[in-house]
């Protein structure tokens, strides 16, 4: 029995290394013990349902929901196709992403703030003009608010439909809050602090919003060629499938992204679900800053 137990441990590990590698880079898991280690006041303390959100598996199933919504701003969706060179060293993104997140999250505050000071350093320099003649600057406090609350919203209900720990309609409204303290920093003008104000400011922004030919193509990617190891394609098709299913109908029309809402609640969900428990195995939490 104890071989088997260490067998199955040293399985965990392995894979659970791997995904970090993915995610994290390639020091994933001596980043993140850094990060929640490292002694000093923090942004969020134990309690806040920021960490309860960011630190679960159902992350993977609401950040590509997430990308998928973004891309139905055009000037976003120039910013990103333009500037962020996503295709080409799309790993690259994705750790930079996480390793944000997780230092705004759980790192101390002043390495919240250098990391909040990288980013506005960086969006200062992204600026152009879209094929239809729009010009757009990353730093747009309209254009940062859309990108935060996309963010939020697929965040948010990935993790009521997939998370380990529901939060209930307090800490939902907690959770907005928390993330308006992090968009605030970013340069966000009068971010939404509950659940009722992020579905206002959802809907102030339809009117902005289309799948322009860059977004199918990126959805295309994202969806058809992720740049995945082929023993991985299944439960990433799965994670994909999932995150499709979390968006508005409306919105998956707009992306010509194909949906059979009865297969969703009987085949779609209960794997994602059994996808993101596997996830959470391989992949526990380190222990709580101090």
């Amino acid at each position: 029995m104890g071989l088997l137990s260490d067998g199955g441990s040293a399985v965990r590990d392995r894979i659970g290394t791997a995904i970090l590698s993915r995610v994290a880079g390639p020091d994933g898991r001596h980043t993140r013990e850094q990060i929640h280690g490292m002694p000093g006041p923090r942004w969020f303390g134990p309690d806040r349902p920021v960490r309860r959100v960011h630190g679960d598996a159902s992350m993977f199933i609401g950040g590509l929901a997430a990308l998928l919504m973004q891309t139905l701003h055009p000037l976003a969706m120039a910013a990103v196709a333009g500037h962020s060179g996503f295709r080409g060293d799309p790993w690259g993104r994705l750790q930079r992403t996480s390793s944000f997140l997780a230092v705004t999250t759980y790192g101390t505050a002043d390495s919240a703030q250098r990391a909040v000071d990288r980013v506005r350093a960086v969006h200062a320099t992204v600026r152009g003009t879209t094929a239809d003649g729009q010009e757009y600057r990353a730093d747009d406090p309209r254009l940062l608010c859309w990108v935060h609350i996309a963010e939020v919203d697929c965040f948010l209900r990935a993790h009521q439909q997939y998370g380990a720990r529901p939060l209930d309609a307090a800490g939902c409204d907690a959770y907005v809050a928390d993330m308006a303290r992090v968009a605030t920093a970013l340069g966000v003008v009068d971010p939404p602090v509950n659940r009722a104000g992020l579905d206002e400011r959802l809907a102030a922004y339809r009117g902005d919003l289309r799948a322009t030919p860059e977004a199918r193509s990126t959805a295309r990617f994202l969806l058809l060629n992720p740049p995945v190891p082929l023993l991985a394609r299944l439960p990433y098709g799965v994670l994909a499938a999932n995150a499709v299913s979390l968006l508005p109908g409306w919105a998956t029309r707009a992306l010509w992204l194909p949906r059979v809402p009865p297969a969703e609640g009987v085949c779609v969900r209960p794997l994602g679900t059994a996808v993101t428990a596997g996830i959470r195995w391989v992949l526990p939490p380190p222990r709580d800053a101090r």
